[in-house]
């Protein structure tokens, strides 16, 4: 279902999120039966329910049995626990929860912070969205474990603004567990005392990055700081903080209830991947089926689009994909085989970021796609550094003049530059490479539809003009 911008107004006007995901079934495979926290850790108990929105039912279905766990061991064993399962951070960095934590400056009795990164603006991207909506109180579950093993003192959730229902539902999660002492002094009887707020974003596409997250938590602008120093030594108000995402967060109380051997073989299901646990794969675009599944890792491209979204809708052909977000590298027919993992992803010319695939057809032109996503990325820049700031709209000033007929000679090469001026390692963060990716494979895999483009504008007597006059190197 697909709703009309006058619909999103609507939804709006009476504090709905302006998207058709609340209406949207989200098939989670299995049954009561086959669907158990071993099988699928995340969403089981959407098996039983299509939300999860009072403490009673949430605790009837192992709710806080990771918690009560968590607090019978010291908070070093939770830490190690984390680190020996490599929950692996689901925001699109896949680094190792448990050794982020490890970098944490040891306690001083002054206030730390854990913070949940919620913000999920990237495109294509709605997997944090049904997690907070339907299963407030397994993240905030998982934030208590975290800060048990980090010694954290308050937590924020960073939320964007268009989450109104997901914010309402976990304020009203968070007010009912202070009522039931799982959060404030001494919970549940012990010396461990967290407080958790709700935090609404102004919607900036940059406070994906930890740092930006905390400028604007601090009500500052949503610049990114240099780092060193990192967030765990000096984060939040100057004091050591782990921000980590809604996903990796909801992974923390099925490991402790089943530990970390339990984990681990989840990875040998498909026997394809040494990736650990679980992940919520999804796939958009036009699919017959687009949805989310929680999955082992292990499955292909392939299997995702075919088996779990039904395939292209009729008519259709796949021409790209993009592995997780607006912000990797397309990959094409030819790497449907491809385990969606990080390393295979990886090993592809992509990025798995958020591990919800965004497909593209055959008749789709990918220059005003990509110019689409320039003006994007664009428009998010936080316009800290030269290279983003004046860059990504030299970018798109470019691609709309290929798409408008009025391309020159030479401006496919200008924009081959940038991606190589735009870079990792040019830019103060990594906004700006990030609009690269998708730029940089288009030009590789479909550079004839961009050449194309500038020989219909200037027109082919002028190419072979141009040509002609270029010295021949021997």
């Amino acid at each position: 279902m697909r709703l009309s911008l006058s619909e999103q107004i609507a939804r709006r006007q009476q504090g709905k999120a302006p998207s058709q995901l609340n209406d949207q079934r989200i098939p989670i495979y299995g049954d009561k039966q086959t669907a158990t926290s071993e099988t699928r850790p995340l969403t089981w108990r959407l098996a039983h329910h299509d939300a999860v929105l009072d403490l009673a039912t949430y605790e009837s279905l192992q709710g806080f049995v990771g918690l009560k766990q968590a607090l019978d061991k010291p908070f070093k064993d939770v830490e190690n626990m984390i680190k020996a399962a490599n929950v692996r951070g689901r925001g699109g960095a896949g680094f190792n929860a448990g050794l982020k934590w490890s970098f944490m400056s040891p306690p001083d009795g002054l206030p730390r912070y854990l913070i949940c990164n919620a913000d999920e603006m990237e495109p294509g991207t709605f997997k944090d969205r049904l997690l907070m909506e339907r299963l407030p109180f397994q993240l905030i579950e998982g934030m208590l474990i975290t800060a048990h093993a980090i010694g954290a003192t308050d937590g924020y959730i960073f939320i964007r603004g268009e989450y109104i229902l997901a914010a309402e539902r976990l304020v009203k999660a968070i007010d009912e567990c202070i009522e039931n002492n799982l959060l404030g002094t001494g919970i549940l009887g012990t010396d461990f005392s967290f407080n958790l707020h709700v935090h609404t974003g102004a919607g900036r596409y940059i406070c994906g990055e930890e740092t930006a997250l905390i400028n604007s938590l601090e009500g500052r602008r949503a610049n990114p700081r240099t780092k060193p120093p990192f967030p765990q030594i000096s984060g939040a108000w100057g004091r050591p903080t782990v921000v980590n995402n809604v996903e990796t967060l909801c992974n923390m109380p099925a490991i402790l209830v089943h530990g970390v051997d339990w984990y681990e073989s989840l990875a040998d299901i498909k026997g394809k991947s040494k990736t650990p646990g679980t992940k919520l794969f999804g796939c958009s675009g036009l699919v017959k089926d687009p949805g989310l599944w929680e999955l082992p890792f292990g499955y292909t491209a392939r299997e995702i689009i075919e088996d779990f979204a039904g395939g292209m809708v009729d008519g259709k052909t796949l021409k790209a994909w993009l592995p997780g977000g607006a912000s990797t590298d397309f990959l094409t027919a030819e790497h449907l085989d491809t385990v969606v993992d990080f390393d295979a992803i990886q090993k592809a010319g992509s990025r798995m970021g958020t591990g919800l695939i965004m497909v593209v057809d055959e008749t789709q032109d990918m220059v005003p796609l990509l110019r689409n996503l320039e003006i994007f990325f664009q428009r998010e820049s936080c316009g800290f550094c030269t290279p983003c700031r004046d860059g990504l709209p030299w970018g798109v000033k470019l691609l709309t003049a290929i798409n408008e007929g009025t391309g020159q000679l030479g401006d496919v090469e200008k924009l081959e530059e940038l991606t190589r001026d735009l870079w990792i390692g040019k830019t103060f963060c990594a906004h700006a490479p990030g609009a690269m990716e998708p730029l940089m494979s288009a030009l590789k895999y479909f550079r004839p539809e961009f050449d194309q483009k500038i020989v219909s504008a200037v027109g082919e007597d002028v190419i072979e003009a141009a040509v002609s006059q270029q010295p021949v190197v021997k």
